[in-house]
């Protein structure tokens, strides 16, 4: 496995590769490796001739309260997960080599990028599709690959590739989960254990939204209001949002119908977490 850390570096390697015609698999990252994102690599693996791992803590994507130099960077813990799992290649650029001095295009991506996350969270979709592209064209993947928890993002992702015509598939792989159901995310380093306790309830109320969905229940408020009758039991839980749309378009829905994306953010203490259910409505 070799590290390159200039963008130019990378894609001079990338077009190399395409060239010997072999199959690129790129896997974006901002570090903070977990079982999640090793799922990611393996199934990466499994489809592509060349593996390339990004890891890049992205400063676009932070809001003005989001601590940026707080967020977990583990590059070596990272680098053995890569090889373990199968990568090739990590790419690890810096923050001046992708943001340059005069740095000043980006890419936005409309009403999708102001509802659910993006609602707490002004601007931080724009950071993520132009990083995004950013990381597309200096690696040139056939196929990219990214992870189910972050929903709004893969929808976002797969939006605006297919927008401006990026010659590349993208791949969303089912969330990982820990034994008793929380999702894997590195921001679950900033819990301690009692909050530890209280974030399963995230994944819990899901499943009692599915449960009630599984026995014909299909208005969305009372669905919803389900999951925050619940959440209310955990006395350090926030609940920033809780919401049903479509899967493919974020629009709310009213009824149960089609394709269908539960989606809830809350906070533990100062923590805010994410997770989402997908239900294949008739």
């Amino acid at each position: 496995m070799i590290v390159i850390k200039s963008p130019q570096q990378m894609q001079a390697y990338s077009l190399a590769q395409r060239n010997l015609k072999k199959r690129i698999g790129l896997v974006p990252t901002m570090g903070a490796l977990h079982a999640g994102h090793a799922k990611l690599i393996q199934v990466a693996r499994k489809e592509n001739d060349l593996v390339i791992v990004s890891i890049f803590v992205n400063p676009t994507q932070f809001g003005p309260k989001e601590d940026f130099r707080k967020y977990p960077r583990t590059f070596q813990k990272d680098l053995n997960i890569c090889k373990s799992s199968g990568a090739d290649v990590v790419f690890a650029p810096s923050v001046q080599s992708m943001y340059p001095d005069g740095f000043c295009t980006y890419i936005t991506v409309g009403k999708m990028g102001d509802v659910l996350c993006g609602l707490s969270r002004p601007g931080h979709f724009r950071g993520v599709a132009t990083v995004v592209a950013k990381l597309l064209n200096s690696t040139i993947p056939a196929r990219a690959y990214f992870g189910q928890k972050d929903a709004q993002q893969a929808v976002i992702i797969k939006r605006f590739v297919e927008d401006l015509n990026f010659p590349v598939s993208v791949r969303v792989v089912p969330i990982v989960r820990h034994a008793d159901g929380l999702a894997m995310s590195s921001r679950n380093a900033y819990l301690n254990p009692a909050q530890r306790n209280d974030a399963v309830i995230l994944s819990q109320s899901l499943m009692v939204a599915r449960t009630l969905i599984r026995c014909g229940e299909r208005n969305a408020v009372s669905i919803k209001n389900a999951i925050r009758r619940l959440i209310a039991r955990v006395r350090r839980a926030r609940i920033d949002y809780v919401e049903i749309v479509n899967a493919a378009t974020l629009v709310p829905l009213q009824k149960i119908s089609g394709k269908t994306l539960i989606v809830l953010a809350v906070y533990i203490g100062s923590t805010r977490l994410i997770d989402n259910i997908v239900i294949e409505g008739k």
